[in-house]
């Protein structure tokens, strides 16, 4: 398509229009660089003083924003910008397909059942027993093992290797590297040496999830790992053995899960967090970037650790106060005893 209308887009998402209705855009850009073929929204108050000068074919602002506007300006109000924008971007979304069709390169097992309009590009490998969902679209270099099932309209970008028994839902997106039913982390230690535990469980991924480039999901080693409904994982995570992840839930980049550890309905893990595993973290609990998590959390809410960056030598001075706090707490209570 050629370009949008606003008429046509307050139609596809609702919100009300002010200004020219037939005006065209054909994309999105920053709010201080959208020009008159594009289209801008503002999620930021801080960001309004910008709205008057914008050059944008196209503001997407809530009733609180249209005082700050131009009144040359055109308009769709909508009560959140943000969930406006992640709408209309999906629906002028340019990005191409992972495959077209089905590549002459690609191996197909005769054992594998594919469903209508499916895609599987070149060089794929798809095993005995497989089951591809209607109108998935499996990327280049893909491997997809034995009895592996992949749900309708299901993405994958390429070199993604999902291994045999795994399962994955309908309206899934999983980006390039991704590794899904890789072995779990399990061994016994016979007198220093290690006997590997065959994995034998698998993953089981819901609906409408998402999974970021070169993360790993280890298959449970007796039953399953399991990623329920609408979960997003960033890039670079790894979600170990047993693991159970609630819906709603968001993971960010280079997160690190233990296993045997269950993550509640509409968590957010920040960045480069770690979470031991073999206990519970309930629903609505928001880890901020970098924490570290030993224990269980029961009650919902905000979670830190760690210490934020200091200059070095104040970091010094503030890791030498750690490693004496045993000391220094002693001390305390003798003063505290003595004047007591």
């Amino acid at each position: 398509m050629s370009g949008y209308r606003l008429q046509q887009l307050a139609e596809h998402i609702g919100g009300t229009i002010r200004g020219n209705a037939d005006v065209v855009v054909d994309s999105i850009a920053p709010l201080d660089k959208a020009t008159s073929h594009q289209l801008t929204f503002i999620s930021n108050v801080k960001f309004r003083e910008l709205l008057p000068q914008s050059q944008a074919g196209i503001l997407v602002v809530s009733e609180a924003d249209v005082a700050f506007c131009a009144e040359s300006s055109n308009l769709l109000i909508v009560p959140d910008p943000y969930v406006a924008y992640a709408l209309l971007a999906q629906y002028m979304d340019s990005t191409p397909k992972a495959a077209e069709q089905i590549a002459q390169s690609a191996v197909i097992s005769t054992k594998a059942k594919l469903g209508k309009n499916v895609s599987v590009g070149a060089n794929a490998v798809i095993e005995d027993g497989a089951e591809i969902g209607d109108e998935a679209i499996i990327g280049a270099g893909c491997f997809i093992g034995k009895n592996a099932k992949i749900g309708a309209k299901t993405q994958l970008w390429a070199n993604v290797t999902i291994y045999h028994e795994v399962q994955i839902g309908s309206g899934c997106l999983i980006q390039s590297s991704a590794v899904i039913g890789s072995d779990g982390f399990g061994y016994a230690n016979d007198r220093g040496r290690w006997i590997k535990i065959p994995q034998t469980g698998t993953v089981i991924i819901g609906n409408n999830v998402e999974i970021g480039a070169c993360t790993c999901i280890d298959r449970g080693a007796l039953d399953a790992t399991v990623i329920e409904d609408n979960v997003i994982i960033d890039n670079l995570c790894q979600i170990a053995h047993n693991v159970h992840i609630g819906t709603g839930t968001a993971v960010a980049g280079g997160v690190i899960m233990a296993g045997s550890l269950k993550v509640g309905r509409y968590c957010l893990i920040g960045g480069a967090s770690v979470i031991n595993g073999h206990m519970e973290i309930c629903d609505k609990v928001t880890v901020t970037g970098m924490g570290m998590v030993m224990r269980p959390i029961t009650e919902p809410g905000i979670y830190s650790s760690g210490i934020p960056l200091q200059p070095n030598k104040e970091w010094r001075k503030t890791a030498a106060l750690t490693l004496d706090i045993d000391k220094i707490n002693k001390r305390l209570k003798a003063v505290e005893k003595k004047l007591a």
